[in-house]
């Protein structure tokens, strides 16, 4: 009997150390895990809008193509006393159109990157991703001075390699929360309408400056109005993710983006 119980207390502290050892390892485990996730970067995400109880909204005007619709917009703007607006602009567009972009710049108004080819950039290698946006970077440094903080991809195309090389070009993908839908010329009320339902405070609404996109120069005086009769202050994109922390839905695939797809450059 003295063997029997001799021979179960050395199984019982086997398996007592045994035991312990498990748990400890797998505590380890979940701190290593823990930290891992404290600890390690989030992935570069898009921008749609800022969370913030501040009603500031950012309007923003993409321009690709044309000459006949950008410089109504900068004077609807200017007699509108609207100092804070974002442009982004692609670069052929602007190796076209210095005198453009120059008036643009000098206004005071933001200018980001609307890249250089217009395409899906999502369908390129990692090398013609870096190609297009650091092309762009170079034209847009030229014609204004400073490179580029934001970049919005054409046709809102990116997935996660374009916004890990986007960032570690120093830019941040700026897409939008409301969608004017100006392009497809749908009368200036219903232009109207869409953004200021739709308007929301940190909110980015997305416009156009280009010839295709006939109309916005005559609901943008409307939209002023009425965004200010609701009390909105106008910000530029990077006014406002600055003056909150960013908490902006993450979104590291936007290839295929079909609802925007259209016959025209945007």
């Amino acid at each position: 009997m003295n063997h029997f119980f001799v021979f179960n207390g050395r199984r019982i502290k086997k398996a007592f150390f045994l035991t312990v050892a498990a748990i400890l390892s797998v505590a380890v485990i979940w701190v290593e895990k823990n930290n891992l996730s404290v600890f390690a970067p989030h992935p570069p995400a898009a921008v749609y809008n800022v969370p913030t109880d501040r009603k500031v909204i950012a309007l923003t005007f993409d321009i690709s193509w044309g000459e006949k619709r950008a410089e109504p917009i900068i004077e609807v703007l200017k007699a509108k006393n609207v100092q804070n607006v974002t442009f982004f602009l692609s670069s052929p567009w602007s190796k076209a159109h210095p005198d453009l972009v120059k008036k643009i710049a000098e206004t005071g108004y933001e200018i980001g990157s609307h890249g250089h080819k217009h395409d899906n950039y999502s369908q390129y290698s990692d090398e013609e991703i870096r190609r297009q946006i650091t092309i762009a970077d170079g034209i847009l440094r030229e014609a204004t001075g400073k490179s580029p903080t934001l970049i919005r991809l054409p046709n809102g195309d990116f997935d996660k390699r374009v916004l890990r090389i986007a960032d570690e070009l120093n830019y941040k993908v700026i897409q939008w929360d409301t969608d004017s839908l100006d392009w497809k010329n749908p009368g200036v009320d219903t232009i109207v309408n869409r953004v200021v339902e739709s308007a929301h405070e940190g909110d980015i609404v997305l416009l156009h400056a280009s010839d295709s996109s006939k109309q916005t120069h005559e609901a943008l005086p409307v939209i002023i109005d009425q965004l200010r009769a609701k009390g909105y202050e106008f910000v530029t994109v990077s006014q406002l993710i600055n003056q909150t922390e960013t908490k902006s839905k993450v979104v590291q695939d936007r290839s295929a983006w079909n609802e925007l797809a259209s016959p025209y450059f945007i």
